[in-house]
């Protein structure tokens, strides 16, 4: 990568979950003056652009997803000079700000679908994707949603089903009409006039579905349990049409200068890589990528989903990795709290651009929850695989301190979802106390990809360690190289590496212990212990 790298290829992505993260005003939810009030902290974790899940006015049946007015703020959240005054904030501390942008579907309460609702003539009519019953009655076709069910409601006024790929109060915008893309696009140009920096596109690659709405293949390989999954999606899902409509929403963006598009895929390589774009026109500058959410926590496979990503990556393309999300477990439930620094060193020495959850550089856990205390449209429409779908537990409130509420809400207000049974002390206050917490790690690490060019741009090449639990990889150039070495195992390891060099400061561990002087041949990597050293001379590696 060039000298002069975007922003968005060297800093790191922090996920903010509204909701969630700081409630300044007593009603038990996170708003944007609660964001403002935490922005010093975030910018100490030395993470560079703030995403923020939706915070549009909608009537919250998926929790801010189910968008009725794509240009104005929820109450809830704010105002709309709150939002001007964190968007300035957040550029005065040189950091950048993303929204969420919904236009697969829309709420059923949007102007829009009121009118399409309102009669079979109505020119809104054609927005969504209506569809007359099958030829014995029923559903059009064998589509399925999301969160259970089929993806049809019946509408009893005018005699005909709308499609929903998730709730049936996410009704699917019709992107073949063409009037709906402009009309998208209008929504984007007033956010991006305001300085808004770009966009994480929801559920991009669903945009466009099956013209001939034919039946889709039964799944051979379904385990029995989410019924989505009974069906191969490949008429409501990544059709190859669907590329011509990302270039027009990119071509869009680049009218305004320096702002980016990340695009929602859950996609094996050869699939995701061509959201990129190509010869024809550019797409997605990031593609999410989440490999790392889905592997197995296991060396060798992680060392491959690496190398073969880096292999199936276009010229022009930039890779990114992601950790967490606020659909996906925790990740120190999904690796345990001791890899979750590992997981970290990882996330945050890989080539390309990192995104982080909010919550995970304390380490927060997912907090099982109850059906009763269950939230999240999913499991309540899917009550037996609840444990399975349900989102709230790696939602709940942000833990700051041992005070009431964990310094989320005030004293004696109910937060929107109950806190971790920890939080007192498992929180923000205790570990920025503990030059040894998992807060101090990520901050000290983060500190250390932003200090260092070979972390930030340079080359990525992986090394046998001699050992399948240790992932060995090189980043930088032969002038600049640094090793890093993670062991995935509860044991010590011993790596044996391919380097002609006898010794190698050690930049940094997971273990917290000060730099120094280490000997590669004789390098003990404790229990679950990743460290970022630096190569001595050029030609080190053999």
């Amino acid at each position: 990568m060039s000298a002069a790298a975007n922003w968005w290829q060297t800093g790191i992505i922090y996920q903010v979950y509204p909701r969630s993260f700081q409630d300044s005003n007593g009603d038990g939810v996170g708003d944007l003056a609660g964001i403002i009030a935490r922005l010093n902290y975030l910018h100490s974790l030395n993470v560079d652009i703030l995403w923020l899940s939706p915070i549009y006015p909608s009537p919250m049946h998926d929790f801010g997803y189910d968008v009725a007015d794509y240009c104005a703020i929820h109450p809830l959240f704010g105002t709309m000079a709150d939002f001007d005054r964190l968007l300035a904030e957040v550029h005065a501390r040189g950091m950048r700000l993303l929204l969420d942008l919904v236009p697969n579907h829309s709420s059923h309460l949007h102007p829009w679908f009121i009118a399409s609702r309102s009669a079979r003539d109505d020119p809104r009519r054609a927005w969504y994707i209506w569809r007359d019953p099958a030829p014995g009655g029923g559903p059009p076709n064998n589509w399925l949603s999301h969160f259970g069910g089929p993806a049809w409601t019946f509408d009893e006024a005018s005699g005909q089903y709308y499609m929903h790929q998730f709730l049936p109060q996410q009704p699917e915008l019709n992107h073949r009409h063409p009037e709906v893309l402009p009309a998208i696009l209008d929504c984007m140009r007033f956010w991006l006039d305001k300085g808004v920096d770009g966009f994480r596109v929801d559920v991009i690659g669903m945009l466009l579905k099956d013209p001939l709405f034919r039946d889709e293949p039964e799944n051979p390989s379904w385990n029995g349990v989410r019924e989505y999954q009974r069906l191969l999606h490949v008429h409501t899902a990544n059709l190859p049409e669907v590329h011509a409509l990302i270039r027009r929403m990119r071509a869009f963006l680049d009218g305004w200068d320096d702002r980016l598009m990340i695009g929602e895929l859950y996609l094996p390589n050869a699939d995701l890589v061509r959201y990129y774009g190509d010869e024809q026109g550019a797409e997605c500058h990031l593609p999410f990528n989440f490999q790392l959410i889905r592997a197995p926590w296991d060396a060798a496979v992680v060392r491959h989903l690496v190398d073969a990503y880096e292999a199936a990556l276009p010229r022009h393309a930039w890779p990114n990795w992601v950790l967490g999300n606020h659909d996906q477990k925790r990740l120190a439930s999904r690796v345990g709290s001791r890899q979750a620094r590992v997981a970290h060193m990882l996330l945050l020495t890989l080539r390309g651009t990192p995104t982080c959850y909010y919550g995970d550089e304390i380490g927060m856990l997912d907090v099982p929850l109850p059906l009763a205390l269950m939230q999240d449209p999913p499991a309540l429409r899917q009550p037996e695989i609840a444990h399975l779908v349900g989102r709230d537990p790696q939602r709940t409130p942000m833990q700051w301190d041992a005070s009431a509420n964990a310094g989320f809400a005030a004293a004696g207000v109910r937060p929107w979802l109950p806190l971790a049974p920890d939080c007192g002390a498992h929180n923000v206050a205790r570990q920025l106390a503990d030059p040894s917490s998992a807060l101090a790690f990520f901050r000290a690490m983060s500190a250390l990809r932003r200090a260092e060019p070979a972390l930030a741009s340079g080359s990525y090449r992986s090394l046998d360690a001699g050992k399948p639990d240790v992932f060995a990889y090189l980043r930088g150039d032969p002038g600049n190289a640094l090793l890093v070495l993670l062991n995935f195992a509860a044991e010590p390891r011993c790596p044996v590496l391919p380097l002609s060099c006898a010794a190698a400061d050690l930049l940094l561990s997971t273990t917290m212990t000060p730099p120094r002087r280490v000997s590669l041949s004789q390098l003990v990597l404790a229990a679950d212990e990743g460290m970022v050293l630096r190569l001595p001379v050029a030609g080190c590696v053999a």
